[in-house]
């Protein structure tokens, strides 16, 4: 496993979503109890977007301050097992609106304090940490915090306060549970040089502001700051029961250095094995992930599906487009019987995707996968690369909506991918030649639905110059409304990573999506042996 990528720990952020015990908040007391705890709200100061913006690009023109860590002697005694016994009061919680808000603790994991705010109209009140927020041990070291050290991050509840939809907690990380009331990726603010030999570097929100907008929807605000890049976020986000949620974001970026990989809207995920990949589980389980393919919808409308890996090495693979159309980290597979997983639920993680609400110009989405052995690394990043990397003093803004959903809000006819399986290549009952992989793809959708083979449905198979496809063949899968591409790929000797593009016709016209899959013949071959 390459080192040089730190990305989140997962079992660090399920501990801390676990530690949904933590909550901390202010007025509009849920319920009351004996020792009612009263918090306290600063005065109120004006507050807007463009304030917030304005407050960014201040910081971008001065030199990275980072937040100081405070009682560092105390946060280091907060450990995992000390942080998850710090309970959050619920008669406690904030109301900004109508909108349950509480608090999580600092702990060792999560040393530099976010400042929280909440907001009516055009004023924001400023909320102090104190103790009272939170039940604790006696003998917690949480106790030695003094009154205003600040907190680590935020989650919003449903009324019930019995659980959350959304939480913000490390660096620029957030996510919510979807439709299917499931946690699983997470998307963050951004992200910079993901991927590269350098280290890379995760800024961080530093100050929320929290309340509702004028049609209802929350509205929370941030301010972002980090070595390289200081920022303004503006997230008006729907919630509705069944259905998941919508974030409208808006983000107005200033740079102080230059970034060659600026990622935009990135998404994390896990992606251990599926189906595709099935020889390299040493679980019980027939398949564990969060998300299983990339689903893009490019500038010209082709939309795509790139079913994900987990590689021998860090792969990156660029998908360059012009004014894309939407892109996400999708778990297309639904059913439990995949997983036989009834403590996590595999089957209902969310499908986040990503929709540009204005040109995007130029660029790539990019992904990129990182070998794992294990459920407990988010190993794949998803995200927007524009063509011109940002420059010292320059700034940039980014408008987008990500549906947290089961489905991806992407209509039309054309047949889905719903499986990819590698294996050896060749006949049954005959020698199989070494130096062949065969390539299973299932799609299913109203375009193939009910037709049969007489039908004209043509196999659609490209590969790269000296690749060669060895009799491609699509037949319907009898007793379901699938259809079914096989065909074997032969590589010259010593291919190191190979890209293909496939897809069923009918009459000169697609039947299916684009199914592009990557290879990597020898970290295959090593397997069928």
């Amino acid at each position: 496993m390459e080192p040089a990528l730190p990305l989140p720990f997962r079992p660090l952020s399920a501990a801390l979503t676990l530690a949904a015990a933590l909550m901390a908040a202010a007025p509009g007391l849920a319920q009351q109890t004996a020792a009612p705890f009263v918090p306290v709200l600063g005065a109120p100061a004006p507050f807007s977007f463009e304030l917030l913006a304005d407050r960014a690009k201040a910081l971008a023109l001065a030199p990275y301050v980072p937040t100081p860590v405070e009682q560092p002697e105390v946060l280091e005694k907060i450990d995992y097992d000390a942080h998850w016994r710090i309970r959050f009061r619920p008669e406690a919680t904030v109301m900004a609106g109508k909108t349950p808000v509480q608090f999580f603790h600092l702990g060792t994991y999560f040393r530099q304090p976010v400042k929280m705010f909440i907001t009516t109209g055009d004023t924001a009140q400023k909320v102090t940490y104190d103790p009272g927020f939170f039940d604790m041990p006696e003998d917690s070291p949480a106790r030695g915090l003094t009154r205003g050290a600040g907190f680590a991050g935020f989650r919003i509840m449903r009324p019930d306060l019995k659980s959350d939809w959304i939480s913000f907690l490390g660096a620029a990380y957030f996510r919510t549970d979807g439709a299917l009331r499931q946690y699983g990726q997470s998307a963050r603010a951004l992200a910079l040089d993901t991927g590269l030999p350098t280290p890379e570097e995760f800024p961080r929100f530093t100050e929320f502001y929290i309340g509702e907008a004028e049609d209802g929807r929350v509205l929370i605000h941030a301010l972002m700051d980090g070595p390289r890049v200081a920022g303004a976020y503006r997230m008006a986000i729907s919630h509705v029961e069944g259905q998941g949620q919508v974030m409208e974001i808006d983000s107005r970026l200033f740079f102080r250095a230059a970034v060659e990989r600026l990622g935009v809207a990135p998404l994390t995920s896990m992606f251990w094995y599926s189906e595709t990949n099935r020889y390299q589980a040493t679980d019980w389980r027939p398949e564990v992930h969060d998300t299983d393919g990339l689903m893009l919808l490019t500038g010209a409308g082709e939309q795509i599906w790139r079913p994900l890996n987990n590689p021998d090495r860090v792969v990156t693979s660029s998908f360059a487009d012009e004014n894309p159309r939407g892109f996400g980290l999708v778990q297309r597979d639904r059913a439990f019987a995949s997983y036989e997983d009834d403590g996590v639920f595999y089957d209902r993680r969310p499908a986040v995707w990503v929709e540009p609400t204005h040109g995007w110009g130029k660029g790539a989405v990019q992904l990129v996968e990182i070998p794992t052995d294990d459920e407990i690394y988010d190993n794949i990043v998803a995200f927007w690369n524009p063509a011109e990397p940002p420059q010292a003093g320059s700034e940039r803004a980014f408008g987008y909506r990500l549906h947290w959903v089961d489905q991806v809000p992407v209509g039309g006819a054309l047949a889905r991918t719903v499986a990819t399986r590698y294996a050896h290549g060749g006949v049954p009952g005959q020698p199989r030649p070494a130096d062949l992989t065969k390539v299973v793809i299932d799609f299913e959708g109203p375009a193939v639905k009910g037709l049969g083979q007489q039908d004209g449905v043509t196999p659609e198979v490209t590969a790269p110059a000296g690749v060669e496809i060895v009799n491609p063949y699509a037949l319907p899968v009898v007793g379901t409304d699938r259809w079914r591409l096989i065909f074997d790929v032969r590589a010259p000797a010593g291919t190191d990573t190979l890209d293909l593009r496939a897809y069923l016709s009918r009459d000169g016209a697609p039947l299916t999506e684009t199914w592009l899959g990557q290879l990597h013949p020898a970290q295959l071959h090593g397997y069928f042996r």
